[in-house]
């Protein structure tokens, strides 16, 4: 018994396979090293079988240089769509790092085994919740769904490099600013309890503010986070939104 496949219709499947590969092992909660290698490999393999046979209209010849050419466009597509994502999860970790920095809980470190490095307590806290509320609002599917919507727009034989510069240059700023309105509140009230001490200290200089300071800290920023708490779905459904309008925009370009 022979299976025998269309050249177009191969050609759509390796360059998809490509491009989803690429994404899949680079965009959270995808990419992460808490997922075995092998569920990669067919999570990226399941979405090349849905979209292979749209692509064929866009199929290059089975050769060697346009083969390698497109494939080359595929990685830098799927590196970039997941680049994105990575930006999503970055934020809520770099916005738990800016309330440890600030709250003393920097000093403390905890091992990450998703990123193989040492992170914060809040910064750790606030990436593994952003990964929960992400699967909890179907925000995974969002991604997925965004991911495949891009091979409709998306010809496999072209990437506007200048899009893409100014596509990653403007998600960073966005990056910093969605981490400082994270943050925000807390790094207001611990603003307060700081010049609060401070002027406690200079009315009773007796009094040792530092030894007193640090639980206050640690009292307003337990406090203020748990009051925190409900505003973190909305964020991590508004990034996820940016995270597909983003790519379908890069895609589109």
């Amino acid at each position: 018994m022979t299976v025998s496949l269309a050249p177009a219709l191969l050609s759509g499947y390796l360059l998809a396979l490509v491009r989803a590969a690429a994404w899949v092992f680079v965009c959270p909660p995808f990419g992460t090293r808490s997922v075995p290698t092998m569920v990669k490999v067919g999570l990226a393999a399941a979405l090349a079988l849905v979209v292979g046979p749209r692509l064929q209209a866009q199929a290059v010849p089975l050769e060697v240089a346009p083969l390698l050419s497109a494939g080359v466009l595929q990685v830098a597509a799927g590196l970039a769509l997941g680049f994105i994502g990575v930006l999503l999860f970055a934020t809520f970790s770099f916005a738990g790092g800016l309330i440890d920095l600030v709250s003393g809980y920097s000093a403390a470190q905890l091992f990450d085994p998703g990123t193989n490095a040492p992170v914060s307590i809040f910064g750790q806290f606030y990436g593994v919740l952003a990964t929960t509320l992400l699967f909890s609002i179907d925000g995974h599917l969002l991604l997925v769904r965004g991911f495949l919507t891009s091979f409709d727009a998306a010809p496999l034989t072209h990437l506007s490099t200048d899009t893409l510069a100014k596509l990653l240059t403007g998600d960073i700023g966005l990056f910093f600013v969605s981490a400082l309105e994270i943050a925000a509140p807390l790094l207001a009230a611990l603003f307060l309890a700081e010049a609060a001490l401070g002027l406690l200290a200079r009315a009773a200089p007796q009094m040792n503010i530092f030894q007193l300071g640090l639980p206050v800290k640690i009292l307003v920023t337990l406090s203020l986070a748990g009051l925190a708490l409900p505003l973190l779905p909305d964020a991590v459904s508004g990034m996820a939104d940016h995270v597909v309008r983003q790519s379908l925009s890069f895609i589109r370009s």
